[in-house]
């Protein structure tokens, strides 16, 4: 199941683990990425949470948590390639993993239907 935020976060639920990242429209926004700053894994994260930070040529972003729960992998590899992001937002360009504390926080994010309107 894939769902989205209103900050252009994506989520992958597969049982009580969540893999986010961000999405390619906002990888698009944000241009070319030259530094991704990842959580360190065991950390806990509330919904909402300030988790990451990306910066491009044109700026720096924040990556929230799109749900609560505790940081069990990041992917090291967009850290010492973040073109990863841009060129594979929602698949080789993933930011982290979350062994999620409640699944049914996913309730509130976005479908893709609804993503799609919001960044028409």
């Amino acid at each position: 199941m894939q769902k989205f935020t209103k900050d252009h976060e994506w989520v992958k639920i597969d049982g009580d683990v969540a893999t986010i990242g961000i999405t390619a429209h906002a990888a698009e926004q944000l241009g070319d990425l030259v530094f991704v700053e990842l959580p360190e894994e065991g950390k806990e994260l509330g919904k909402g949470d300030n988790a990451a930070v990306v910066e491009s040529v044109k700026a720096a972003s924040d990556v929230y948590a799109p749900l609560s729960g505790t940081v069990c992998e990041v992917n090291a590899a967009i850290a010492e390639d973040p073109s990863l992001v841009n060129s594979d937002a929602t698949g080789e360009g993933w930011f982290f993993k979350l062994k999620l504390k409640d699944a049914a926080e996913a309730d509130g994010l976005l479908d893709e239907a609804a993503y799609k309107q919001l960044i028409a």
